[in-house]
This record gives structure tokens, sequence and C-alpha cells, in this order.
């Protein structure tokens, strides 16, 4: 089954494998039973030949058996043919024969006509009269259980054409079955059996990894921790470059401030000259 899934993708975590494991066996595991059941018709069908020889040596024996009697029958014939003649004696022994039939004939035949029918019929009629009224309650008919009544005979042809269709579509899926599993032989349902209970046993002990907690466990942590280590250093990162904008900025507002102070100074003289002339306008 090379070049097949077997489970072993790469090591690690494997639960999101799970799934595609689950459809294989799926997948496989009808084809397994298919494949089983197939071997065993086979199977049966060559043990039935060996019961059908051992039958046919059974069948020779009473054969012979049958012919042991037989000379017995004559045997007996030819004893009493000692005291009378051969076809008088050959014919009492025929008449005890026939009587002897006769006698059991006529008792198995008295005992049959009593027993008939062999079924409990009055006990079938109540339990189906039970399940009518179960099923339908008042509007069941009792006279679906009269053989003879119109109702019971249109009851029984549903009941042949529900059948009909029953097995109308057995016969699909069989077809069905046939088409999707074609017939194999011997050598070669042994073959597909042996591969494939191999890759089940694969397959099954790969899925008992994929679900063993401890091997997960310990790879999540291990993927936790490689998370950690990353997030720990682009956090160092991170805070290199703030740190780095930050020094920008002070430098950049050291600088301002060495532009601003001139133009302040300027500015305060600005203001106090106009105060100035201000108040030399009013005084004089």
């Amino acid at each position: 089954m090379s070049g097949r899934h077997s489970g072993q993708t790469r090591p690690g975590l494997r639960i999101t494998a799970l799934p595609g494991t689950v459809k294989l066996l799926a997948r496989l595991a009808p084809r397994q039973i298919n494949d089983e059941i197939a071997f065993a018709k086979i199977e049966l069908k060559r043990k039935g030949t060996q019961v059908g020889v051992a039958a046919a040596f059974f069948a020779v024996a009473l054969v012979f058996l049958a012919f042991l009697v037989v000379g017995l029958i004559v045997a007996a014939i030819m004893g009493l043919a000692t005291i009378m003649p051969a076809w008088l004696a050959a014919l009492l022994v025929s008449a005890a024969f026939l009587l002897i039939a006769l006698l059991g004939g006529l008792i198995g035949l008295s005992r049959f006509k009593k027993a008939m029918p062999l079924l409990p019929e009055e006990t079938i009629r109540g339990i189906k009269h039970d399940i009518g009224v179960a099923k339908e309650g008042s509007a069941f008919n009792p006279a679906v259980l009269d053989p003879a009544s119109p109702e019971a005979k249109a009851a029984k042809a549903a009941k042949e054409e529900a059948a009909a269709k029953a097995k109308a579509e057995k016969a699909a899926k069989a077809a069905e079955h046939d088409k999707e599993f074609p017939h194999a032989s011997e050598p070669e349902l042994s073959r597909r059996l042996s591969q494939r209970r191999q890759h089940l046993t694969e397959v099954r002990d790969n899925l008992g990894t994929e679900l063993d907690i401890k091997t997960q466990g310990r790879y999540l942590l291990a993927v936790a921790q490689d998370k950690a280590r990353q997030g720990q250093a682009l956090a160092g990162r991170g805070k290199d470059a703030a740190a780095h904008k930050l020094a920008g900025l002070s430098e950049s507002s050291g600088g301002l401030q060495d532009r601003w102070k001139p133009l302040a100074a300027l500015a305060a003289a600005g203001t106090v000259l106009v105060v100035l002339l201000r108040k030399l306008i009013r005084t004089y």
C-alpha cells in the first residue's frame, strides 16, 4: 500500500491530520469488510464442495445399505422357499411389506390430519388482531384477517407489491454493490486483504500517536515556549525602536529651544519698546 496516506506526515502536532485519518479509516473499513465477506463466501464454497463429496460417500453407503436390506429380503424369501414354492414365499413377504406400509401410511395420515394446520391459527389471528388495533385503533377492520375477504385480498396484493418493490430495490443495490466491488479471485482477495490489514495497522498506530495526550502536550508546550521567545525578541526590538525615536524627538526639541530663544528675546524687547512708546505719547 505504498504511495498512499499512512498517517506519517511530519513530526510534531498531528491533531490536524486526525480528520483525514478518520476519513481514510471510513473509506478503508467498508472495502476491507466487503473483501472479508467475499473471501468467506469462497471459503464456504470450498467447504461446501468438501461436504458434497462427503455426502456422496454417505449416499454410496446408503445405497449399499439398501442392497443389504434387499439381500436380507431375498434370504427370507429363499428361506421360506424351502417349505413352499418360491413364488409363494416372495408373494407372502411382499404382502407382509404391503400390509406394514398400509398400516403405517394410514396411521400417519390420520395423525397428520389431526395435527393440521401446523401453525396455531387462533393465536396468530389474535396477535394480528391485537397488532391491528394497536396500529389503527377503532379504524381496524377485522375482516382483513379472513383470507377469503376482499379486504384481505387487497391487503395481500398491497403487501406483494411492496415486497416486489423491495426486491427490485435490493436487486438495484446488489448491482450497485457489484459495480463498486467487482468480483475478484481468491488469490487477489487474499493479497488485497493482507495489504489492507498492514495499511490499517499503520493507520491505527498513527491514530494512537495523534491521540496521545502526553506527546501532543509536550509539542504544544514546546510551540508555546518558542512563540514566547519570539514575542520577547519582538518586544525587545520594539522597545529599542521606541527608545531611538524618543531620543530623536528629544534632540529635535533641544534644537528648537535653541532657535526660539533669540526670537523670544526679540519679541520681549519689541513689547517693551511698544509700551515705552505708548507712555511717551500719553505724556506728551
